[in-house]
C-alpha cells in the first residue's frame, strides 16, 4: 500500500473486480481535472459521458467512493472510479503536497469568514441562496422550524416529497430517481432537526405524515437503486428518536404502530413495535399485543396480521400463540406443519412436534406432496428415536408422488437401516418400471428406472431395461461406462452411436467430448483385439475433421 495514497492497485482491484479494473486501467487517459482534497479527490472522467467521479480516502482499508456514470450510480466501484484511482497512484508524489494545499485553504477559508461582517455574511450567503436551490431550501426549513412555523415547515416538507417537478411523463424515471431521493432526505433532516431542537413532539407528527406521503408516491418512482427505501427507513428512525425524546401517550403509540404495520406503509419503513417497548412501557406493549390479536383474529390468513402477532409471540416466548397463528393457515403440502413441528422442537416439546408432522403427512393433499422437507424431517425423528421401520412408509410414499433417482435413493437407505430392501425395491421397481413404460423415449432426463438400476450397479438390468423402454443419451453413455469391461461390444456400438454427431459440431466443448468418447472406443477396441479397426476408424475420421486444428491438437495429445 502507498504510504502517499492509502491504497494500491490491489485496493483498487478487490473494490472493482477483475472486470471493471481491467476496463479502468483504458481509462486512464480519460481522466481530467483532478484535484486533491483532504481525504478526497476529485476529477471528471470522459466516457460515454462525461462524468464527475470522487474518491474518498478514510485511511487504511478505507478506500471508497462515487461517480455519477448509469454503473457507479447503483453503487459500484466502476472503471471511471478504478481510473481516477490510477491516476493518483501514477502522481502519487504530489499528493501529500496537494493535501496541504487543501488544509491550508480550508483554514484559511475559516477565517476569512469568521472577519466578515454580520452585512458580508449575510450577503454571501444571499448570493448563495440565490444560486443553490438545495441550500436555499434547507435554510427555509431551518428557519420556519426557528420561528416555530409548524404549518410552514410542514408544507415545506410536503413540497420535498412532491414527485411532480421530477416525473416529466407522470413517473419518476431512473435517470431523475437519485435527484428525487436526495432531495426527499432533506424532508428527514428537517424532522430530525425538529427532535434536536426541542420539538420531538411536532417531529412524531410531521414524521408520520412524511411516511404517508413517501407510501402514496412510491409506485411512481423507479426505486432501482434502493434510494427511496433508504428514505423511508431513516423517516422510521426520525420518528423513533423523535418518540424517545417526546415520551409520548404509550397506547395512542401502541394504536398507531399496529395500524402502520399492518397497512402498506410499513413496506418503506420497515417499522418493528418491538423497537419501541422503551418507549411504549408494560402498558403500551400490552396495548400492542392486543391490537394485534383481535387483528389477526378478523383476518387469519393476513400476512402482516400473521407475521406481527408470530413476531411480538416469539419475543414472549410464547410457543402456543406462534402454533396458534399457524395452525389457522396450513398449507395443503404440510409445509406448515413443518413450521409447527420446529417451533415445538425448539422450545423443547419433541413429541408435540412428531404429532405436528406426522399429522402434516396425513393431511398433505395434491400432487406431488407432502413437501419433501416434511418428509425429511419426520423420517429424521424416526431414525433419532430407533423408530427405523416407521421411516420407510414416508419415503415409499413419496417415491411413489416423485419418481426420481433421489425419492429411490432415500426409500433405500430408509429400507436398508430397517432390514426390509428387497421386498422395497422390488416394489420401487416395479412402480419405476411401469412409469418408464408409459413414457416416450424423449422424455427429458429418460426414466428413472434406469437411473436407479445403475445406482443399484445393476448393469444387466439396466441395460435390459435401457433396450425395452428407451433411454436418455446420459443414462446411455453411463451404461456404456459401467458395461465397458464386461459388455465391451454392447459399449463400442452405444460410444459410437454418441459419437457421430459431435463430428459435425465446432467448438472446443464438443472436442472434447468427442476425444472422451474416442478413447473409450479405443479401449473397447482393445478389450475386444481389435485394434486395427480402431486405427482405421481414426484415420478415416482424422481425414474428414483435418481441417479442426484444436480437435487435431487433443487427438495428437493423446495418441490417436
Amino acid at each position: 500500500m502507498s504510504r502517499k495514497t492509502g491504497f494500491n492497485e490491489n485496493d483498487l482491484r478487490a473494490l472493482a473486480g477483475p472486470r471493471s479494473f481491467e476496463r479502468g486501467q483504458g481509462y486512464v487517459d480519460a481522466v481530467t481535472a483532478m484535484e486533491v482534497g483532504d481525504g478526497w479527490i476529485t476529477a471528471t472522467v470522459h466516457g460515454t459521458d462525461a462524468y464527475a467521479v470522487e474518491l474518498s480516502l478514510g485511511g487504511p482499508g478505507r478506500l471508497g467512493g462515487e461517480c455519477d456514470c448509469p454503473y457507479g450510480m447503483e453503487g459500484n466501484f466502476c472503471k471511471h472510479l478504478v481510473a481516477l484511482g490510477l491516476t493518483a497512484l501514477a502522481e502519487a508524489a504530489a499528493l501529500p503536497r496537494q493535501r496541504s494545499r487543501a488544509r491550508s485553504r480550508a483554514q484559511k477559508l475559516d477565517v476569512w469568514l469568521a472577519g466578515l461582517s454580520r452585512d458580508e455574511l449575510l450577503a454571501l450567503v444571499r448570493e448563495q441562496i440565490a444560486e443553490d436551490r438545495q441550500v436555499r431550501r434547507r435554510l427555509e426549513l431551518r428557519a420556519a422550524s426557528a420561528r416555530g412555523d409548524l404549518a410552514e415547515v410542514r408544507t415545506r416538507i410536503r413540497e420535498l416529497l412532491d414527485i411532480t417537478p421530477f416525473a416529466r411523463y407522470g413517473y419518476v424515471e431512473y435517470a431523475d430517481a437519485r435527484a428525487y431521493g436526495e432531495q426527499a432526505a432533506q424532508a428527514v433532516s428537517a424532522i430530525t432537526a425538529l427532535t434536536s431542537t426541542g420539538r420531538a413532539e411536532d417531529a412524531i407528527h410531521l414524521s408520520r405524515e412524511a411516511m404517508r406521503q413517501l407510501s402514496e408516491v412510491q409506485d411512481g418512482i423507479d426505486d432501482s437503486d434502493g434510494q427511496l427505501s433508504e428514505v423511508g427507513a431513516a423517516l422510521a428512525e426520525a420518528h423513533l428518536d423523535a418518540c424517545r425524546t417526546a415520551r409520548p401517550d404509550p397506547d395512542e403509540t401502541g394504536r398507531w404502530l399496529v395500524r402502520h404495520v399492518l397497512s402498506d406503509l410499513d413496506d418503506l419503513t420497515g417499522i418493528d413495535p418491538l423497537d419501541y417497548a422503551d418507549v411504549l412501557g408494560e402498558q403500551g406493549m400490552v396495548t400492542v399485543r392486543q391490537l394485534a390479536v383481535e387483528a389477526w383474529r378478523g383476518n387469519r390468513t393476513g400476512w402482516a396480521e400473521k407475521y406481527l402477532l408470530e413476531r411480538l409471540a416469539k419475543a414472549g416466548n410464547d410457543v402456543d400463540t406462534v402454533v396458534a397463528v399457524h395452525a389457522a393457515d396450513l398449507a395443503h403440502d404440510g409445509s406448515t406443519h413443518l413450521v409447527v413441528a420446529r417451533e415445538l422442537d425448539t422450545a423443547g416439546r419433541p413429541d408435540e412436534s412428531l404429532r405436528w408432522a406426522e399429522r402434516g403427512i396425513e393431511e398433505a393433499s395434491g400432487p406431488g406432496t407432502p413437501d419433501i422437507a416434511l418428509v425429511d424431517y419426520l423420517c429424521d425423528r424416526y431414525t433419532r428415536a430407533d423408530r427405523l421401520s416407521d421411516a420407510v412408509a414416508p419415503r415409499r410414499d413419496t417415491l411413489a408422488a416423485r419418481r426420481s433417482l433421489a425419492t429411490y435413493q432415500q426409500l433405500r437407505t430408509a429400507a436398508q437401516a430397517a432390514g426390509c430392501w428387497q421386498a422395497e425395491r422390488e416394489r420401487a421397481l416395479a412402480l419405476l418400471r411401469a412409469d418408464a413404460q408409459q413414457r416416450q423415449p424423449s422424455w427429458y432426463g429418460g426414466p428413472a428406472l434406469i437411473d436407479a438400476l445403475l445406482d443399484d450397479e445393476d448393469i444387466a438390468a439396466a441395460w435390459q431395461a435401457a433396450a425395452e423402454t428407451g433411454a436418455h443419451d446420459r443414462q446411455w453413455l453411463a451404461l456404456a461406462d459401467q458395461a465397458r469391461a464386461s459388455r465391451p461390444s454392447d459399449a463400442l456400438r452405444v460410444y459410437l452411436r454418441l459419437a457421430e454427431p459431435l463430428t459435425k459440431q465446432t467448438g472446443n466443448t464438443v472436442y472434447e467430448q468427442l476425444t472422451s468418447l474416442l478413447l473409450n472406443i479405443r479401449d473397447c477396441h482393445r478389450r475386444l483385439g481389435t485394434e486395427d479397426e480402431f486405427q482405421s476408424y481414426v484415420a478415416a475420421l482424422r481425414a474428414t475433421q483435418r481441417r479442426k486444428r484444436n480437435l487435431m491438437r487433443l487427438l495428437d495429445r493423446h495418441g490417436m
